[in-house]
């Protein structure tokens, strides 16, 4: 009777969502589209949840404008096939669009974690991708000699996930939550290590301009014999990736400048560089045909396969125009862009109000959490893809549903009955 008293309180609601929680948080990076089978069933089951009345739909303001705004992106999506008679042929593409739909469902489950004990998760279990991420990397890039690709089985959506690791590592740092702090750098250093190795330059940015955005909201407590502290580390770090990485971001220096060189004397379009310009031709060319409503998402594969033909002479065909707004233009016309730069508009809105009035430390990591997924996003999303990738789908909902409620979110009661359980 012990024995299974013992079992049951570790399959508790509330254990559960722990568990849940270290999975999506540590998967991307180091297991890949495990992140997306896990947040996706873990969605459903919430469905299932509220449905039988063992949870509570937990509506908070915040939670309710992000749900608007994600909605909003879906509904400009179908709404561009209905206006060009593509139902049919794009029906097998709106299965993403089933990752945003969770949102609502999985913030009503997700938030009956305490505050603190998610945010507790969130870092080690990021510190714990960080040093999974370095692991993977090293097999990768110097065992079998390829760009660095972890559990994504792609260089650019690794190296965007494991951005929003290091980024947490730095922010559980920074921000005093984490008292054992250095564990954290290091994983941090591990974690940036393993994106150079990735090869991502666009991601190296992002990674960049990130890490400034934690470091200013973070600001207030880098004074005195602490700044001085953060200087050394940030010139150690600063050192090791220089030593390590240098050889690679020279590699892939060089073979940007390559393309460039053979882009601009030769017209040459077969190249990394010249292929994306070449997307991004076509791409805005499509555009201008259809501004309002788009093509839909499955003529746009058409178009990318027929503009390399004709303008071109290649025989190429790409799934998007490595761009993320630029796809969505094409795909869904202005209206689908501006409904998708919703999303990130109403994230960056809820981080920047509980930065300006809170001093809570709990809600300014949550804060932090939607900061840095719009820079890293939005940064990535320049030269790939932003959303319809099932690994960056299912993270960027992870961090929209934990960054949403930890900075200004209401924790839910379990009802009566699930609370004994």
């Amino acid at each position: 009777m012990n024995r299974l008293s013992s079992i049951r309180r570790h399959f508790t609601p509330s254990q559960i969502n722990i568990y849940f929680s270290i999975v999506c948080f540590f998967s991307p990076p180091v297991l890949g589209s495990v992140v997306s089978f896990v947040f996706s069933g873990g969605a459903l089951w919430s469905v299932l949840l509220l449905a039988v009345k063992r949870r509570r739909f937990n509506i908070d303001r915040p939670m309710l404008a992000m749900t608007v705004a994600i909605y909003a992106y879906c509904a400009a999506m179908i709404l561009a096939s209905i206006v060009n008679n593509t139902l049919r042929a794009d029906a097998v593409y709106f299965l993403p669009l089933i990752t945003l739909l969770f949102f609502p469902l999985s913030y009503s489950t997700w938030s009956i974690t305490e505050k603190a004990t998610l945010v507790r998760i969130v870092v080690l279990a990021s510190m714990a991708a960080c040093f999974g991420a370095l692991a993977l990397a090293i097999v990768q890039y110097y065992w079998l000699g390829m760009r660095a690709e972890g559990g994504a089985g792609n260089a650019i959506v690794f190296a965007t996930v494991a951005c929003l690791s290091v980024m947490m590592c730095l922010a559980g740092a920074l921000s005093g939550i984490e008292r054992v702090w250095k564990p954290l750098i290091l994983a941090a250093l591990a974690g940036a290590v393993a994106i150079v190795c990735s090869g991502s330059r666009i991601i190296w940015l992002a990674m960049l301009i990130a890490g400034i955005a934690v470091l200013l909201i973070n600001r207030r407590k880098l004074t005195g014999k602490n700044s001085m502290r953060l200087l050394l580390i940030a010139a150690g770090i600063g050192l090791v990736i220089a030593a390590v990485g240098f050889p690679i971001i020279l590699e892939r220096a060089d073979f940007l400048f390559s393309d460039w060189d053979a882009l601009n004397s030769k017209g040459d379009h077969s190249t990394a560089l010249g292929l994306r310009v070449a997307l991004w031709q076509i791409g805005l060319g499509a555009f201008r045909e259809m501004p309002i409503f788009g093509h839909g998402i499955a003529a746009s594969r058409d178009l990318m396969h027929q503009g390399f033909q004709d303008q071109f002479g290649m025989d190429r065909g790409f799934s998007h125009f490595h761009n993320g707004f630029l796809t969505v233009m094409v795909e869904a016309g202005i209206l689908g862009a501006i409904a998708l730069a919703g999303i990130f508009v109403v994230a960056a809105r809820n981080a920047a109000r509980v930065l300006r009035i809170s001093a809570d430390p709990l809600e300014r990591f949550g804060a932090t959490m939607l900061v840095v997924t719009v820079i890293t996003y939005l940064i990535g999303g320049l030269t790939g893809i932003l959303v319809g990738h099932d690994i960056l789908d299912s993270t960027l909902m992870v961090f929209l549903v934990g960054g949403t409620y930890l900075a200004s979110g209401r924790q839910q009661p379990l009802p009566v009955a699930s609370a004994v359980d």
